[in-house]
């Protein structure tokens, strides 16, 4: 099991607060730091000192680590213009030695996109405009050096692109797709994904959508087992109930809220509700969204007491 550092910015951190919860999801052994994409906090959260660029941020990261993998869960295809957005991975790609996992979705807040006036189309749209950037940016990867990338949809045109920098990965990093659409989001994953992700779902949820994508991979042909499973979860552990009471209120959650809809308690519940959770989902990788980003203590709790277990 994967276990995966995933934080939300928005909500409130600076690039140094980042960077300190990065060096320690190095440090005690986790496989990989995310982040979030956002420009707008959410619920009662001030967001200051005011939002960071996912891309920015791991660019940055990728000099100052040298191990764990980096990734957003997700990128919002209504933010950039697909080959503007494969060229900034790509170099973060380059940047980190070949160590980006790249998530995008087609986006949902449309707080932040009035806000900032980020054009948010309706639902089909922007789906479609999702599957546009998919095609785009994994073509513009995959193109071989020194051939060119054309594009001809209703969204994008690409015309002779030299489809360049590559990636460090060949032939291209891996793509997380996820949500809960019941077809086209499978067919999509089918088609583009190398992990499928499930953000704070009950087991019987995960499980019928995990295996909706299934089917869409048989449908064209794909073996199923090539797509790799993972869910996220919020967490708040302690090693007693004095301090896992303590992490839930510093995140504003109730500790009876947080124990039944995330990973919460004391360790050996939480491995325990992990490993039934492996068990009717098939899930081989975990994210753990941290919202307390000073408590690094909470980090080195998880390495030490569930880690190994897993």
């Amino acid at each position: 099991m994967d276990l995966r550092i995933f934080t939300e910015p928005q909500q409130g951190a600076s690039y140094d607060d980042l960077l300190r919860v990065a060096k320690a999801t190095e440090d005690n052994g986790f496989d990989a730091f995310f982040r979030s994409d956002h420009f707008l906090s959410m619920g009662s959260a001030s967001g200051l000192p005011g939002p960071t660029d996912a891309w920015v941020t791991l660019g940055a990261l990728a000099r100052e680590t040298s191990r764990i993998r980096l990734g957003t869960l997700v990128t919002a295809a209504t933010f950039r213009h697909p080959s503007v957005l494969a060229i900034s991975v790509a170099q973060v790609d380059q940047m980190s030695g070949g160590r980006v996992d790249f998530g995008l979705g087609s986006g949902w807040y449309d707080a932040e996109h009035r806000a900032y006036g980020i054009p948010m189309p309706e639902i089909k749209e922007r789906f479609d405009l999702y599957a546009e950037q998919l095609a785009v940016i994994t073509g513009l990867w995959e193109t071989p050096e020194g051939e060119k990338f054309s594009f001809d949809g209703k969204h994008y045109q690409l015309a002779e692109a030299p489809a360049l920098p590559k990636p460090a990965q060949s032939p291209r990093p891996p793509v997380i797709i996820g949500g809960a659409g019941k077809k086209r989001t499978p067919a999509l994953a089918a088609r583009f994904a190398n992990e499928f992700n499930l953000p704070f779902t009950d087991a019987a949820t995960a499980s019928a959508q995990f295996e909706r994508v299934a089917d869409a991979c048989r449908e064209i042909g794909r073996e199923p087992g090539e797509i790799v499973r993972s869910v996220a979860q919020v967490v708040a552990i302690g090693k007693d109930e004095a301090e896992f009471a303590r992490r839930a209120e510093a995140i504003g959650r109730e500790p009876s809220e947080v124990r039944e809809n995330g990973l919460a308690g004391t360790p050996a519940e939480v491995v325990d509700k992990i490993g039934r959770y492996r068990e009717a989902t098939g899930i081989t990788r975990l994210y753990l969204q941290v919202l307390d980003l000073s408590d690094l203590d909470h980090l080195e709790l998880i390495a030490s007491e569930i880690a190994p277990q897993l």
